[in-house]
């Protein structure tokens, strides 16, 4: 059964949300079923972060391409 992750939960409670189920797998004491649940989970929000991570690196490429270098600091050759 896939996991799906709302599409506008935001990064901060996404990572939030992952740490606390490293936390209790890393514990040890859940069932199997339970275990193997929150690890779907995991993966669904960890590959949300990620994508969310993706799409912020490449705002941030494409408004320095569109500052130009001389505004970023860069000298020109």
């Amino acid at each position: 059964m896939a996991t799906t992750i709302e599409a506008d939960l935001p990064f901060e409670q996404a990572l939030a949300a992952l740490e606390e189920i490293v936390r209790r797998l890393e514990g040890g004491e859940l069932p199997l079923e339970e275990a193997l649940a929150l690890y779907e989970r995991g993966m669904a929000l960890a590959q949300h972060c990620q994508e969310l991570l993706d799409r912020a690196e490449l705002r941030v490429t494409r408004l320095a391409e569109e500052a130009g270098p001389e505004l970023l600091g860069e000298e020109g050759g």
